[in-house]
């Protein structure tokens, strides 16, 4: 058997997956046909990515990447979630090889769910909703628990095919199901504390580790005192090193006046800290009235929307600071005239 697929039909297979972790085991309650009964797989989340109390009784189908990186030898997993309270809102199907296929087959996966809840990805810190997945899930390497893959998310939608369409060789369509990604702006939804990321496509490789979202990004975070809004090229989120960055022309306005640009921004919304990194034609920069902090790496505190910077080897440090009544209270603090080394 290639596939299996779920929507919600009467008469469903009750299945229980179990999936990164060497193998697929299934429970039924009835013998499975010959073709695949369509239905839903319910599926019991991790407990902070349960459907909201407004959800209950969503259907959920799961599946998990476990990438082990190189750099410390640890485990961290990439969890895909469907959910969904209508039967025709989306699919989940697994495409698994054949005995036809080479032994390092891997499983093909696909998402779909344009409902309330969509398709979520736990990667590091960041939630990210979106309407269509692709998951490709590589066999587990000997001796080790899961196993990584890729997973391509856009906006799109999938559907299930009477039969296979003739001629095609491809695994979606010898398991009778197609994709259709269709990339659009903001579509992609990255939530990171109270901080949200939107773009319109994610590609995420075993590769490399790292989960590219194209944009154009635009960014806000909420806050009482000093809300902040902005923009990037990209985002990049390194699963190794549980880093999220936004890269390219990034430019973040803070309500309160303050504008900063880097060539990279790394962000961590717990720490209520971004980092911004410039290049050597292209420092840092971060503007308030008419004082200007210009610096190879400038600290942002978010929450008291202040900055400081920091001198790396080679680089300079430069500002402006104009005082009195007009500048109002400065909250870029000069730096010293010979800054200390980080």
């Amino acid at each position: 058997m290639t596939g299996q697929r779920w929507t919600g039909a009467a008469g469903r297979v009750t299945v229980a997956l179990l999936l990164g972790l060497g193998g697929v085991v299934w429970g039924q309650t009835q013998p499975v046909p010959s073709a695949p009964a369509r239905t839903t797989t319910p599926q019991v989340p991790p407990e902070d990515l349960a459907p909201a109390p407004e959800q209950a009784g969503a259907e959920q189908s799961s599946l998990e990447l476990v990438r082990r990186s190189e750099k410390d030898g640890k485990s961290r997993r990439i969890l895909i979630v469907k959910t969904g309270t209508q039967d025709d809102s989306g699919v989940f199907v697994l495409c698994q090889p054949t005995e036809d296929d080479p032994e390092d087959a891997p499983t093909l996966a696909v998402f779909s769910e344009t409902g309330t809840g969509g398709v979520r990805l736990t990667i590091d810190k960041n939630v990210i909703t979106v309407p269509l997945a692709v998951v490709t899930q590589l066999p587990p390497k000997d001796g080790q628990e899961g196993s990584d893959g890729r997973v391509e998310a856009s906006a799109g939608t999938a559907r299930f095919l009477d039969e296979p369409p003739p001629g095609k060789t491809d695994r979606l369509s010898r398991c009778a199901v197609e994709a259709t990604p269709k990339p659009a702006a903001d579509t992609v939804l990255v939530t990171q504390g109270r901080t949200e990321l939107r773009g319109q496509k994610l590609v995420y490789d075993s590769a490399d580790g790292i989960a590219r979202i194209d944009g154009p990004i635009t960014f806000k975070r909420s806050s009482d005192k000093d809300a902040l809004s902005g923009t990037s090229q990209r985002i990049e989120v390194s699963v190794d090193d549980e880093k999220t960055t936004l890269v390219g022309n990034v430019v973040l306005n803070s309500e309160g006046g303050r504008v900063s640009k880097a060539a990279r921004v790394e962000y961590d919304d717990a720490s209520n800290i971004a980092r911004l990194y410039g290049t050597p034609e292209q420092p840092a920069q971060s503007v308030k009235g008419g004082d200007t902090l210009s610096a190879g790496t400038i600290l942002y505190d978010l929450d008291r929307n202040e900055v400081r910077a920091v001198k790396p080897e080679g680089g300079t440090i430069t500002g402006e600071f104009i005082e009195g009544e007009a500048a109002g209270t400065p909250s870029a603090v000069p730096p010293p005239a010979t800054p200390p080394n980080p």
